[in-house]
């Protein structure tokens, strides 16, 4: 137990990743002893295995952890959701995904928030979701498969409700490097814009900026990918993946009516 103890406590935020040789490094153990005990964490959970190291399991981040890294996740979001709100005059949205659902983390907006109904705390069916779309195009099509059954919950008329239409869906927020789009599909006359936060292993959250139906949400995507790369770097430490392809991304957003002036940018 002692050794375990000395393992674990290494972990100290839920983002941390350690390879063999620096947790042996660290607390003492032999090399052979720390394979071993680290081999048995992930067995049983605590831990989970990556090809770039080791990183709490679901076991641990179930007793509070999980508390902890929404925590840390709101605290690196907040001053861009502030300022995306800002800019836009749009209600933002940081939300993780859960299973088939995405749940709220918070959302900023002022006097416009009242009017979207969604509440910090909540969940929705993330396949109606710009949110839940950006982060799902990052999964295999195999976990797709395991969330869902091939009739899916129908949310508004333009609710994708099959898990082939879903699937061609994701293919196409991948081809504009990420970015989701979503109109009406989770609410009536409301349309979002959404950007996954990813880490080394995937996506560990999303933000959306939403307006009115009409709106051409497709415009303010560079201030989303600023927002989502400011948060990466401030979970990471460094620039996220799809930055380098910002422009490629907002040139395959899909266009819907008129440009919209956001921010002093058209």
């Amino acid at each position: 137990m002692e050794r375990v103890t000395l393992i674990m406590d290494l972990f100290e935020r839920p983002q941390t990743r350690l390879t063999l040789e620096t947790v042996s490094r660290r607390t003492g153990l032999p090399r052979s002893t720390t394979h071993r005990i680290l081999d048995q964490l992930v067995r049983l959970d605590w831990l989970h295995h990556t090809l770039t190291g080791y990183l709490l399991g679901p076991r641990a981040l179930g007793l509070g952890g999980r508390e902890i890294g929404h925590s840390t996740l709101r605290a690196a979001a907040a001053p861009q959701l502030l300022e995306l709100a800002v800019r836009t005059r749009m209600v933002v949205h940081l939300a993780v995904l859960d299973g088939p659902e995405v749940y709220y983390l918070d959302k900023v907006g002022g006097r416009a928030a009242v009017d979207i109904p969604s509440r910090v705390g909540g969940r929705e069916v993330a396949h109606c979701t710009g949110l839940g779309k950006a982060m799902l195009a990052w999964l295999s099509p195999e976990e797709i498969d395991a969330r869902y059954e091939q009739v899916m919950e129908r949310r508004t008329a333009h609710s994708i409700c099959r898990l082939d239409a879903l699937h061609r869906e994701l293919g196409a927020v991948r081809r504009r490097n990420g970015l989701a789009i979503d109109r009406g599909e989770c609410f009536p006359d409301i349309a979002c814009v959404g950007l996954a936060v990813r880490g080394p292993d995937g996506p560990v959250a999303a933000i959306s900026a939403v307006g009115e139906g009409g709106s051409a949400v497709e415009r303010i995507a560079p201030l989303v990918v600023n927002a989502v790369r400011s948060v990466s770097e401030e979970l990471f430490g460094g620039a996220q993946e799809c930055d380098r392809e910002v422009a490629e991304a907002v040139r395959r957003a899909p266009r819907h009516g008129q440009a919209m002036v956001v921010g002093g940018l058209r």
